[in-house]
C-alpha cells in the first residue's frame, strides 16, 4: 500500500509465495522485495530460484525481525539488501527507491561477521540432535538414531536449549528454523 502510493508510475506485482512468483508472466523484474517468512519455500531458500529466473533483479529481504543470523544468511545466499518492517513507512520507501536506483543499501558493507555472529555455539553432535529434535523425535528415538544413551541425548538437548536461549523443545525448533540452523 505504502509502496504503490509512494512509487507512482512503477509497475508492482505481488506474489504470496516463491512458487507463485516464479510462475509470474513478468519477463523483466528490477527489484524483488522478499519476505523471509512465506508460504511454502521460505524467502531465504527462494533467493537462488528467483536469481535464476531474473538474474539482473536486485533482491532485498524484508523481515519484521532484525536477526543477525537471518541477515547474514540472506547476504550469503545472494540478497542485495535488507529492510526491517519496523522502519517508518517514509524510510522504507526511501530504501526501496535506493534499491531501484541500484544504490547500495545502508548496512551491507558494515555487516561484519563478528557484528552479525549471533549463531549459537553448538557442537556438531548438538546440531545433529537439534535437527532430529526439529523433526519431532523423542530423546529415546534420537538416541537410537545416533547410537547414544537417552541420558546423553538429554544432556545434548539441555545444552542446545541453553545455547539457543529457549526453554522448550518446540521453541528450540522454531528458533532453529527461523535462524536457518536446520533444513
Amino acid at each position: 500500500m505504502v509502496l504503490s502510493a509512494g512509487l507512482g508510475a512503477i509497475d508492482i506485482s505481488e506474489a504470496a509465495s516463491i512458487e507463485q512468483a516464479l510462475h509470474s508472466p513478468e519477463d523483466e523484474v528490477e527489484l524483488i522485495l522478499l519476505d523471509v517468512q512465506l508460504q511454502g519455500l521460505n524467502g531465504l531458500d527462494g533467493i537462488a530460484s528467483l536469481k535464476r529466473r531474473w538474474p539482473t533483479a536486485r533482491i532485498v529481504m524484508v523481515s519484521a525481525v532484525q536477526d543477525g543470523q537471518v541477515i547474514r544468511n540472506a547476504f550469503k545466499r545472494g540478497a542485495d539488501g535488507f529492510i526491517c518492517k519496523a522502519e517508518a513507512p517514509a524510510r522504507m520507501l526511501e530504501l526501496v527507491s535506493q534499491a531501484l536506483l541500484g544504490e547500495q543499501l545502508p548496512g551491507h558493507d558494515d555487516l561484519s561477521d563478528d557484528a552479525l555472529d549471533t549463531s549459537p555455539k553448538l557442537t556438531p553432535r548438538q546440531y545433529e540432535v537439534l535437527d532430529l529434535l526439529c523433526q519431532g523425535l523423542s530423546n529415546k528415538m534420537i538416541g537410537r538414531r545416533l547410537n547414544l544413551s537417552e541420558n546423553t541425548v538429554r544432556g545434548h538437548v539441555q545444552a542446545t536449549l541453553a545455547a539457543l536461549q529457549v526453554s522448550s523443545r518446540s521453541e528450540a525448533a522454531f528458533v532453529a528454523r527461523r535462524r536457518g540452523l536446520v533444513s
